[in-house]
């Protein structure tokens, strides 16, 4: 299993615990700050694009947004992208 396969089913894992934690009131929006920390770990700069979660402060629209998912589908879809410039194969 390629680095990026597991990013992408922690990134699954992350925003299935968003959609839970989202509903309690107050824990949503620091989550989403830990989020996009966990993000940038993960994904670097792309990683802060979790920060829009931030926005929505009732934290009932952004939880149904798998952001972190996005991000990392994202990545799967760059890397094959250069594998295939390279003439390789992504497994």
């Amino acid at each position: 299993m390629k680095a990026i396969h597991v990013k992408l089913a922690i990134a699954i894992i992350l925003d299935l615990a968003d959609f839970f934690i989202g509903r309690i009131p107050g824990w949503g929006t620091a989550f989403d700050f830990v989020l996009a920390l966990i993000g940038f770990a993960m994904f670097g700069w792309k990683g802060f694009v979790q920060l829009w979660e931030v926005v929505d402060f009732t934290d009932q629209i952004d939880g149904f947004v798998p952001t972190l998912t996005l991000i990392a589908l994202a990545e799967l879809r760059e890397e094959r992208n250069a594998a295939g410039k390279a003439g390789g194969k992504l497994k």
